[in-house]
């Protein structure tokens, strides 16, 4: 049986939901046990974690990421072939949340919301190998050898500390895994202007991975490009110029539809189509604050220590 380490990073006072979840569904033994790291840089907490571990696999868990039962299992399942060394799942909106929040989620798991990363917000398909667009950092488990072996997460980075070392980890050899079954539950933010600095983070986020790892690809950089457009329209006078942007309005209440039918919320034809163009803006200004003023992201921590408290059975 292997041994699991779950490190949950928590900013200084917080009380990490996950924990209660976890104590609930009896995990803590002698094959599983939870690290909680109190600090202000979740990659140095996790990193910190991760030197005292004691577990051969690392689960990864925000402080409100809510496991389902079968997890353990799950992990020790994939993990017996040698060559992975990452195993995620999505993250899913609880049907609690409210219907903004519901309509954040359905926006983050739809085509035209996220793209390619979609999938780290529903439940499709069959276990996979995958690359990191599709992997996420509140639910993923990694091998610590192949962590420490890798140097670990780039504490420059926050967020996309992860995408950036499962990059690396692919490039190296070893398999990725995306398990649709393999979820967790955390509520979406709770406002727009939550909402709005969220997608800016990530955009952000994105451009200083680009900085430090390289470009890997066109997808990531549509909403800076869409941006760029948006802010040629007052000054651009040619003939047909403002056509792409009503293409873009129409497939945002295009994408509305399915939204309000599987959900069977009405509302949502009029939800949806706000919540696109604020995450595209948002990704899209984060990006481009990335590039022109990288590194800047860091400067907000104070590096305090890091604690960490090891919670037994």
């Amino acid at each position: 049986m292997l041994t699991i380490s779950v490190v949950i990073p928590i900013k200084p006072g917080l009380v990490p939901q996950a924990a209660g979840r976890i104590a609930s569904l009896g995990w803590l033994s002698d094959h599983c046990e939870l690290l909680v790291a109190e600090g202000t840089n979740p990659s140095s907490q996790r990193n910190q974690a991760v030197q005292q571990a004691r577990g051969e696999i690392i689960y990864f868990l925000d402080d409100d990421s809510l496991v389902v039962p079968d997890t353990l299992q799950r992990l020790e399942q994939h993990f017996v072939d040698p060559l992975v060394v990452a195993v995620g799942g999505p993250s899913l909106t609880p049907v609690t949340d409210s219907l903004l929040q519901q309509g954040i989620g359905a926006v983050l798991g739809s085509l035209l919301g996220a793209g390619g990363v979609r999938n780290r917000y529903r439940a499709v398909g069959t276990v996979r190998q995958t690359t990191e667009r599709e992997l996420i950092l509140c639910n993923l488990a990694i091998r610590r050898d192949a962590f420490l072996a890798a140097g670990g997460l780039d504490e420059r980075l926050y967020p996309n500390e992860e995408n950036e070392l499962l990059d690396r980890l692919k490039k190296g050899g070893g398999k990725l895994l995306h398990d649709p079954a393999l979820a967790v539950e955390r509520s979406q933010r709770a406002s727009i202007p939550a909402f709005v600095r969220q997608m800016y983070r990530y955009g952000r986020g994105r451009a200083e991975q680009t900085r430090i790892a390289g470009f890997s690809g066109l997808m990531p950089f549509v909403p800076l490009a869409f941006l760029l457009y948006l802010l040629t329209l007052p000054f651009v006078a040619i003939p047909g110029w403002w056509l792409p942007l009503l293409v873009y309005g129409c497939a945002c209440c295009l994408c509305s539809l399915p939204a309000a039918l599987q959900q069977r919320q009405p509302l949502f034809l009029l939800l949806v189509p706000l919540l696109l163009p604020l995450l595209h803006i948002a990704n899209g200004i984060g990006l481009l604050t990335g590039f022109l003023f990288p590194g800047r992201r860091n400067m907000c921590y104070n590096q305090q220590p890091v604690t960490i408290r090891r919670i037994q059975p």
